[in-house]
This record gives C-alpha cells, sequence and structure tokens, in this order.
C-alpha cells in the first residue's frame, strides 16, 4: 500500500511540476505567447508550427488548448486556425515526452537549487519567475525518477500482475483505461510516461502499452472538453474539435493495432522506448494528415454545438478569461480590455442623455438600463482583478492593476451621474413643459461635444498610457471646466436679464453644469497617472545619473 501511494505521489509531482513550468512560463511570457498564437492564425502550417512550440514551453497540450479556447470564445481567433493549432500541440507534447525521457537525472538538483535561489530573492522579476519555471523542470526531472523507483516493486506483486493480465487482447478497454489514467493524473503525458515505466518492467505487453498511448491521447480530448465546460459555444467548439481529432485516430488505428504491434516488435530496441516512439509519431501523422480537415471539423462542431440566444437582456462581461488568472500580464489586458467596453457603455449613456436634453424622453428607460449594465461590468471587473495574487504582480503589473481598478471605478461614479442627469431632466423640464433658453441649450451641447470628445481620449490613454496625449487630456481638461465656468457666468446674466426660459430651468442648469464638470474630472484622472508615473521615471533617471548615488 506505502508503494502505490509512492507512485501515486511521484505522478502528482510531476503534474505539479508541469502546473509550474506553465504558470511560470506564461507569467513571462503570456502576452508575446498570445501574439504569437494570434498573429499565426493566417496560415495553417505556421498555426500547427505555433501550437508545437508554445506546447514545447508550457510543457502541456492542455494549457495550449486552455488559452486556445479562451481566444476563441472571445472572438479573437476564429475556429478553423484554432483546431489546427490544437493539433500543433498534440505533436509537441509528444515531443516533450520524448525529451523527458533522456536521462537528466543530474540536472533535476541543480534546476531545484537555482530555481528556488532566484525565485526567493527576486520573486516579482522576470528572473524569479524564470527560477519558478526552474523549480518546475527540477520536479518533473525528479518526478520521472520517482516514478520508476516506485513502480519497480509494484511489478513484483502478484496481485498487480492479475489486474493488469485483465488488460491482454481487449484493444477498446485497454484504450480505455489509458484514457481513464490520462484523466485520472490530469495529463496525457504523465499517463504516457507510466505506460512506458510499465512496460519496461514487463507488467504489459507492447499491444497493451499502445492502446494504452492512444487511450491516453482520447483523454487529453475528455480533460480538455471538461475544462472548457463552462466556456460559450465557441470555446466548446474548439474542445469538441479536439476530441474529435483524437477519435478519429482511435477509430483509425485500434483496428491495426495488432499488426502493428508485431511491426514493431522487430525493430530490436526496448518496449519503454517503442512506447515513446509510437507516441510521438502516432501523434505527427495523425496530426499532420488531419490539419487539412481542420475547415470541415470547423463546420461540424457548429452544428454540433449551436449558438444559444441569451434570454438576460443585461450585458455580460466578454473578456474576463478566468483561465487567464494565474498569467497576471493576460489577466490584466483582459480586464483593461474590459474597461474599455465599460466606456463605450458610458459614451453611450451621454449619446442618449443628449437625446433627453432635447425631448426624446422615451431614451431615459434605456440609459437606465445601461446603468445597470456598467453596475455589472464594475462588479465583474472588481472580482476579477480580485482574484489576481498582488504578490505575483511587478512594480509595472501592480501599478497597471491600481489604473484599471480606479478606471472602472470613475467610469461607474460617470454612469450613476449620467443617469441622475437624465431623470433630473426628464423630471424637471420636459415633464413640466419647461424648455431652456436657446443660448443654454447651445452651451450645453457645446459642453455635452467637448464631454465626449475628452471620453473618448481618457480611453486611448488608459489604453496606450502615451504621454502626448495624456498632456493633450490635461489641457482638454483645464479648457473645460474654463468653459464651464464662462457658462456659469453666462446664465447669471440671462437671470440678470429677466430671461423666463432661464428663470424656469436654472436650477437644473446649473446642477448641470455641476454634474458635467464631475464627469470631466472622472473622464481625465487617468491623465495625471500617465503624467505623474513620467515624473517618477525623470526623477529615477536623474538620480542614476547623479555620481556618488547607491542604485
Amino acid at each position: 500500500m506505502l508503494t502505490l501511494l509512492h507512485l501515486l505521489s511521484a505522478v502528482s509531482l510531476l503534474v505539479w511540476g508541469t502546473h509550474i513550468v506553465r504558470t511560470g512560463i506564461m507569467r513571462v511570457f503570456g502576452a508575446n505567447l498570445r501574439r504569437v498564437l494570434s498573429n499565426s492564425v493566417e496560415r495553417k502550417p505556421l498555426a500547427f508550427i505555433s501550437g508545437i512550440g508554445v506546447t514545447a514551453l508550457v510543457q502541456s497540450s492542455n494549457a495550449t488548448a486552455l488559452l486556445v479556447t479562451s481566444f476563441v470564445a472571445q472572438g479573437l481567433v476564429a475556429l478553423t486556425p484554432a483546431l489546427v493549432i490544437i493539433l500543433g500541440a498534440d505533436v509537441g507534447t509528444a515531443l516533450m515526452a520524448r525529451v523527458l525521457t533522456f536521462d537528466l537525472s543530474w540536472l533535476s538538483p541543480l534546476l531545484i537549487f537555482v530555481g528556488v535561489a532566484f525565485f526567493l530573492s527576486r520573486r516579482q522579476t522576470r528572473a524569479g519567475q524564470m527560477g519558478r519555471v526552474g523549480i518546475g523542470l527540477g520536479l518533473i526531472l525528479l518526478a520521472l525518477e520517482l516514478i520508476v523507483a516506485a513502480a519497480t516493486p509494484i511489478t513484483h506483486a502478484s496481485g498487480v500482475k492479475v489486474l493488469f493480465s485483465s488488460l491482454t487482447g481487449d484493444t477498446i478497454l485497454d484504450a480505455l483505461t489509458g484514457a481513464v489514467f490520462a484523466i485520472v493524473s490530469y495529463s496525457s503525458l504523465a499517463a504516457v510516461l507510466l505506460t512506458a515505466t510499465l512496460a519496461a518492467t514487463g507488467v504489459i505487453s507492447l499491444k497493451v502499452s499502445l492502446c494504452l498511448v492512444i487511450g491516453a491521447n482520447l483523454g487529453s480530448g475528455v480533460l480538455a472538453m471538461i475544462n472548457a465546460s463552462k466556456q460559450n459555444a465557441a470555446g466548446r467548439r474548439v474542445a469538441m474539435g479536439s476530441l474529435l481529432f483524437k477519435l478519429i485516430g482511435c477509430v483509425l488505428v485500434l483496428p491495426f493495432i495488432g499488426p502493428l504491434t508485431e511491426l514493431l516488435a522487430r525493430i530490436g530496441i526496448p518496449d519503454e522506448e517503442l512506447v515513446i516512439y509510437f507516441h510521438m509519431f502516432y501523434n505527427l501523422i495523425r496530426c499532420v494528415l488531419l490539419v487539412p480537415m481542420a475547415g470541415p471539423m470547423a463546420r461540424i462542431c457548429e452544428r454540433l454545438i449551436a449558438d444559444v440566444p441569451e434570454e438576460d437582456p443585461r450585458l455580460r462581461p466578454r473578456h474576463l478569461d478566468l483561465s487567464a488568472i494565474d498569467t497576471p500580464t493576460l489577466a490584466l489586458a483582459n480586464a483593461a480590455r474590459e474597461t474599455l467596453r465599460m466606456g463605450d457603455v458610458v459614451e453611450h449613456m451621454l449619446i442618449l442623455q443628449h437625446e433627453v436634453m432635447h425631448g426624446k424622453l422615451t431614451q431615459d428607460r434605456e440609459v437606465r438600463r445601461l446603468d445597470d449594465d456598467v453596475d455589472v461590468l464594475y462588479t465583474a471587473i472588481k472580482l476579477y482583478l480580485a482574484q489576481i495574487h498582488k504578490g505575483d504582480l511587478g512594480e509595472a503589473d501592480s501599478r497597471r492593476w491600481a489604473e484599471i481598478i480606479e478606471m472602472a471605478l470613475n467610469l461607474e461614479q460617470a454612469g450613476d451621474i449620467i443617469e441622475r442627469m437624465t431623470g433630473d431632466i426628464a423630471a424637471k423640464s420636459h415633464a413640466t413643459r419647461r424648455a431652456f433658453s436657446p443660448e443654454g441649450l447651445q452651451e450645453l451641447d457645446s459642453l455635452h461635444e467637448k464631454l465626449v470628445e475628452n471620453l473618448r481620449l481618457s480611453l486611448s490613454v488608459f489604453l496606450s498610457n502615451d504621454l502626448t496625449s495624456a498632456r493633450r487630456l490635461r489641457r482638454s481638461k483645464h479648457r473645460f471646466r474654463l468653459l464651464d465656468r464662462r457658462y456659469a457666468h453666462a446664465h447669471v446674466d440671462r437671470l440678470h436679464q429677466h430671461n423666463v426660459q432661464s428663470i424656469e430651468t436654472s436650477a437644473l442648469h446649473l446642477g448641470l453644469l455641476g454634474d458635467m464638470k464631475r464627469l470631466n474630472s472622472l473622464f481625465c484622472s487617468v491623465a495625471y497617472n500617465v503624467l505623474e508615473q513620467d515624473e517618477k521615471d525623470d526623477e529615477r533617471e536623474e538620480l542614476d545619473d547623479l555620481p556618488g548615488i547607491a542604485k
């Protein structure tokens, strides 16, 4: 029993090491990996190669599948190139199985020692995250040694021999057992390496080993379906296509597993080597042959998984991919994109508020509905950012985290102000048949136009952190305040002239001027974050240039 526990713990260590490598690589190169996958979708060969490369980096085809699935779910990548990338990922994980079976026992303690030293001393830097990757690689190599050590005594147990002897002869049962191995270990790579170890000790025959390998590939497809179960229809289609591709491979190869086993046995190399090489060439040949079928498979998946129309009319988050939480750079980019959507809704509210001011009272209800959408997006962004572990954020990412939450909060407050402004206009002006004076309405229109321009510019500054645009936004804020003050004085002058319309709408008019000034301040606050950071960078450079200053 203790030996079996050692084996299970070694497999768990292998899975954990793979997870550490994946998260470390994603935190260092996450944005670049995203750009590579996004830019490689135009050509199938490039998409296929990118799938191999990314999987080699993150040490897991499941991790690549999660990343690609999230892109498809967000509408960034079409289904056909995504399926090609998934096929490349299957080849990548097969190649890594070959690499990890080499005798690299001397490398394990070195990687763990150096990795821990870098990770603990420079945790929030790229070097620290690369140390995390070193720890993961060291654990993977160590786990492989432990698997071999733990599996050896198990093979001498009579009960184990009887158990595995039941797998002989029935290819379907053997393949299903391999799928279960992959699902339980949460890794087809771990299942294949375990199968190679069992084959090396003679517990299972070569034929059973090959069936287990084929089943392990099928199990990874089932894992992808489980991981994508919470995605939208577009994301689930990627996992469905991957599973169908693996199922096609099983159907085509399993009937010929007997003659294939006899052919491989004549090569004269150890069974564990045959298992690894079979796994590699099986995936390579299968995936290369199926690449031209990516288009038809995409159409089949679209028929099998149809888009379900949303009954809830409220706006839902689109870019907050939970699978990216372990990669702060990607998670922050997702939160920023969702915040930009929030800004678009606020802009729409401003446009509708302007229509209400010109007599279209029916738009008041739509403004209230959009404010509810803004609240939904704000809550989603806030909870999403709260899931990011701030201890893993570097200085730049921590600053970006604060900028996003501040921008989202400002937009949420702006939505509340616009809703109140619209309600006041409907209740105090048009509902009581009171209208603004022509001069006053023209002034409000002018301020509204400037307000929309500043909102658009602020979203651009938030996205790009461009210093020139930030300075332009700061100047626009000051010009807006001067214009607002001038229009307030002009309104008082009209009151002095006993303008009846100005007198009737005075409280509302001055209230709108104040609300617009507050909105402008909320929109333009992002400029000061960029300018303050630029000043800090300049001060740091000046200190670095001074002689005798400790760096």
